[in-house]
């Protein structure tokens, strides 16, 4: 008999490990949702595991649907795409932008994921009592300026007041529609082992502007927000690779490592990241390692992912970077059979691990 090296066995032991440890991650991805706090916490609105299971356990345990169940940025229903959000950052202006163009932007994203045209759009606010008028004329003013550069319309909504001390300042609740004019529908199921993944530019801009301008961290930065309408932007995306384009996500709460997290698990595929591809600021990631936080968690508002037939790539990349929120494309990895639902980052040192979804929420309010 042939005796194996110690070095075979040593490998065969790893492989082991891996896969029982791969086993049991989708083990519990596959339990049914429970939620064991008695009551809400910031986690929650993170977009992380907290948020995920009270969606699962509570909202679609009580609203299941065939187009609620996808958890999509937007449903489709026939030739339309309809969304809605609701804005509680504080502060409620910051670097580069403030709740009103926020309010905008974020829901034309959300119709423009689903390779819809945003045409129409609904705001309720509600207002604490005391809240100046001054500020509420300069949020109102955003939304027209974000509304018109995205060629969309505000055409209803609505207005309450609360008692001072019962909000804070101002939230904002959005909904858009938009229409198709082409046969294309990106989603998140529709992702597919191959596939090309890309960001449209550089990520944590935004919450890492919204974490410094609160004050607390006495940390200074030349960081603005990129809240930016994707519409034009998807648009090219379409126009260029058609039915190649399979999945487009904006990378918001709990940023791209969350979106990665999300696609995988909706299309049963793994994605390869390369921790050195993945485009940030210097300034950016500074701030990140000042607070000990992982720039792939950090949300955006005006960055997305890309999942695009691997021939298709280089196509999509130029029609990115030929348009200005597109800039700073880059490919950052692919998508595999296997493992299937996880996200691998190589990093910087060399080795592979995995981003998972995080469980609780290093900044809080940032939408």
């Amino acid at each position: 008999m042939t005796a194996i090296p110690e070095d075979a066995d040593t490998t065969r032991e790893a492989a082991t490990r891996e896969q029982q440890v791969l086993e049991r991650i989708d083990r519990v991805r596959r339990r049914k949702a429970r939620l064991r706090e008695d009551h809400i916490t910031l986690c929650h609105g993170a977009g992380g595991k907290a948020s995920q299971t009270l969606i699962d356990a509570v909202f679609l345990d009580a609203f299941h649907n065939p187009h609620l169940d996808p958890l999509g940025d937007g449903a489709v229903v026939g030739d339309h795409a309809f969304t809605t959000d609701s804005y509680v950052v504080t502060p409620l202006f910051f670097p580069g932008g403030d709740i009103g163009d926020l309010a905008v932007n974020g829901t034309v994203n959300d119709l423009a994921m689903c390779g819809a045209r945003p045409r129409h759009l609904s705001a309720g606010f509600i207002l604490e009592e005391g809240f100046p008028i001054a500020d509420l004329r300069r949020i109102t003013a955003s939304m027209a300026a974000a509304a018109h550069a995205a060629d969309v319309q505000i055409i209803t909504g609505d207005t309450k007041v609360v008692q001072r001390g019962k909000a804070d300042g101002c939230y904002i609740t959005t909904a858009g529609l938009g229409v198709f004019d082409h046969p294309v529908r990106p989603s998140a199921v529709a992702a597919r082992p191959g596939d090309a993944l890309i960001v449209s530019g550089p990520i944590g801009d935004h919450g890492i502007t919204v974490m410094l301008a609160r004050g607390e961290l006495d940390i200074h930065a030349d960081i603005t927000s990129d809240t930016a309408p994707l519409a034009a932007l998807t648009a090219a995306l379409i126009d260029t690779c058609g039915t190649h384009l399979h999945t487009l996500r904006d990378a918001t709460r709990g940023g791209v490592a969350t979106v990665l997290n999300e696609i995988c698990v909706a299309a049963g595929v793994a994605a390869v990241i390369d921790e050195d591809a993945v485009p940030v600021r210097p300034a950016v990631r500074g701030a990140c390692e000042l607070l000990g936080i992982d720039p792939l968690y950090v949300a955006c508002e005006g960055r997305m992912v890309i999942a695009v037939a691997p021939d298709a790539a280089q196509a999509a990349l130029a029609a990115l970077h030929a348009h200005p929120l597109g800039h700073g494309a880059a490919v950052i990895g692919h998508l595999t059979e296997d493992p299937p639902g996880l996200v691998l980052l190589r990093t910087a040192f060399g080795g592979t691990r995995i981003a998972d979804l995080l469980v609780g929420d290093p900044l809080p309010r940032i939408c």
